[in-house]
């Protein structure tokens, strides 16, 4: 991310860092589905928003099998903790540190265009998921508006240029043939 400006960074947008997924005992405690690489690295970027804004300071924490467990300033009692079931907890973009070298922010790759080695316009990277074989860029292709997942190897996505909001795509092959045969091999 060298020569890229907090702004370019994307000064101004919250990244999701977790969500509260209920009470935790009777003194207030919340259970909290962390999505930070350590799940006690969720008290690490300062206070967190919920969606509608509010203003969430982690007082203290543990971790646990199924998530952290955390204390949040102003939160006494079950009832307030269970008030807060399913909010989603951001931090200012700002707030993260600069990411390693090869290393990048999902909300910092979305949005970014998406062309060939040749440079011609592919379309827009539009998400990011990971459903554990690793990272998958969903691409929204500029010719018909379809959208393709391709992996987030250096052999599909030779480059990520944020400074210039792009990455390189080598489109995965597709065998015409294949396309409308049943998966039996029938008709």
């Amino acid at each position: 991310m060298s020569g890229v400006t907090e702004s370019e960074a994307g000064a101004g947008r919250r990244i999701l860092l977790g969500r509260i997924a209920g009470a935790h005992g009777i003194r207030g405690e919340v259970l909290i589905k962390t999505f930070t690489g350590r799940p006690e690295d969720i008290a690490a970027y300062g206070p967190l928003e919920d969606g509608c804004g509010r203003r969430l300071l982690i007082e203290a924490l543990r971790a646990t099998p199924r998530g952290v467990v955390a204390r949040l300033a102003g939160i006494a009692d079950r009832t307030a903790a269970e008030a807060l079931k399913g909010r989603s907890l951001y931090v200012a973009r700002a707030s993260l540190p600069v990411a390693a070298e090869g290393e990048f922010y999902y909300a910092d790759l979305i949005g970014l265009a998406a062309v060939d080695p040749d440079g011609r316009a592919l379309g827009e990277v539009v998400d990011v998921h990971n459903h554990g074989a690793g990272d998958l860029l969903e691409l929204r292709l500029a010719d018909d508006g379809k959208t393709e997942l391709v992996p987030f190897t250096d052999a599909f996505v030779p480059e990520v240029d944020l400074a210039a909001s792009r990455v390189v795509v080598r489109l995965p092959e597709t065998d015409e043939t294949d396309e409308g045969s049943s998966p039996s091999g029938s008709s």
